[in-house]
């Protein structure tokens, strides 16, 4: 990747352990690629929002130095916009910081160089976006991250590791200097790391990139290795039910069910997750696919729902003659009990669009209190809740047990299991 000063191959896996300096070198090597071709160039963070704080806001501690001022000194620069957080330059190149939880936003630019940085933690479906664009104008892709977990960064680092057309590297603690030959995390700081109570997978996982630790935090870490993954293809002869969860302004996410002939196994067989699309055209997309459908579950209040041209979800699914039924108003943390209860009886397909799904279920996690040091007793809100809401209703739907929660409410749905 780096063999002759610019980008010999076009994409590259960059596994650094925690504070290596894999942003800042990213950073810097897309600064010499601005002047050398003109093209727009990305540099994408899991949330568009944290891109803000720690690249276009954040402060080089060693230098006490802007990252951005010190990768593109002004002299370079014809504009920058705060806003839309991007930098144009004299020679025509733009650089802009991005987040792949808003990615399809950038819909009609076209980058020829982007950094996906933290892709571990990032929504994979952002890469699926990307990757036709960087197809058809040749250009280049790098991904600095650390292991979290066996999900979406496990699977590319897999691939890559031998794959002739990826650069790939791994470096641990035990791998990185300085340029005086000292090591940057030594053995000391490892041990002082541990001393101080630090989870030894964690620690394992932060400065030598085990995969092993899983995502702190995470809901279904354990419930997921019960899972299976392999060929569970659709099967005509069986109703396929659907499990979505609602998005107006952001991603709606649909699981497809249906059951097995072994035992009370259940296959996932498809998913879909977008934002920004009308209901109508959902109802459109769906009933392009060959299923013979059974039953399409909604969530609690999706009566209530109300779209930017005023209709009610309600009667936009009775005008085109979409038959649904509400799943029951139960907690989210019951819900998320659910679901621990119903994952060992689900079999994923391999396909790309439910291993899309699995990742999102494997980065559910609690939300991180950086002031008190704790997580929270509610989940983090980012690219994986949708889908994982979309299979908290599932696991309720499906469930004969939650059919009697809320009917002073809502519609007590008539369980799967009695179909």
């Amino acid at each position: 990747m780096y063999a002759d000063g610019g980008v010999s191959g076009k994409r590259a896996l960059l596994l650094w352990h925690r504070r290596a300096g894999k942003d800042n070198a990213a950073l810097n090597f897309t600064a010499v690629e601005t002047q050398r071709k003109v093209a727009n160039y990305w540099h994408m963070f899991p949330e568009q929002k944290q891109g803000r704080k720690a690249l276009w806001e954040g402060v080089n501690p060693h230098t006490g130095i802007k990252f951005i001022d010190q990768a593109f000194p002004k002299e370079m620069r014809a504009s920058k916009n705060d806003t839309e957080m991007m930098l144009r330059f004299k020679n025509g190149s733009t650089w802009q910081v991005v987040g792949s939880d808003t990615y399809d936003s950038n819909v009609g630019t076209t980058p020829y160089g982007i950094i996906l940085s933290e892709w571990a933690l990032a929504n994979p479906a952002a890469w699926e976006f990307i990757r036709p664009i960087l197809l058809e104008n040749g250009g280049w892709a790098i991904f600095p991250y650390t292991p979290r977990g066996k999900n979406h960064g496990w699977r590319l680092y897999e691939m890559a590791k031998d794959n002739l057309n990826w650069f790939c590297e791994k470096l641990t603690i035990e791998d990185t200097f300085r340029e005086d030959g000292t090591r940057i995390f030594t053995d000391e700081m490892y041990q002082n790391e541990l001393a101080e109570g630090m989870d030894p997978l964690l620690a394992r996982q932060e400065y030598y990139c085990s995969f092993d630790a899983g995502l702190m935090g995470a809901y279904y870490t354990e419930q997921l290795k019960l899972t299976r993954i392999g060929d569970y293809p659709w099967n005509p002869m069986i109703p396929v039910h659907t499990f979505w969860d609602i998005g107006l302004s952001d991603a709606t996410s649909i699981w497809f069910g249906q059951k097995s002939f072994e035992g009370d196994a259940i296959n996932i067989i498809d998913f879909e997750s977008q934002n920004n699309i009308p209901f109508v055209d959902w109802i459109s997309r769906i009933n392009q696919k060959p299923y013979n459908y059974g039953m399409h579950y909604m969530p609690h209040d999706f009566k209530k729902r109300d779209w930017k041209d005023g209709k009610s979800a309600h009667n936009v699914a009775m005008e085109f003659g979409f038959d649904y039924e509400e799943v029951p108003n139960i907690s989210i943390n019951e819900g998320i009990d659910a679901v621990k209860m119903f994952l060992p009886r689900l079999r994923f397909n391999n396909s790309p669009e439910v291993m899309q799904g699995f990742d999102a279920l494997t980065n559910y996690r609690r939300e991180y209190n950086q002031k008190l040091q704790v997580f929270m007793n509610r989940p983090l809100h980012d690219w994986a809740s949708h889908p994982s809401d979309a299979m908290r209703y599932m696991a309720i739907g499906w469930d004969d047990n939650y059919q009697d929660y809320g009917s002073n409410h809502f519609k007590v749905i008539p369980a799967i299991g009695r179909r």
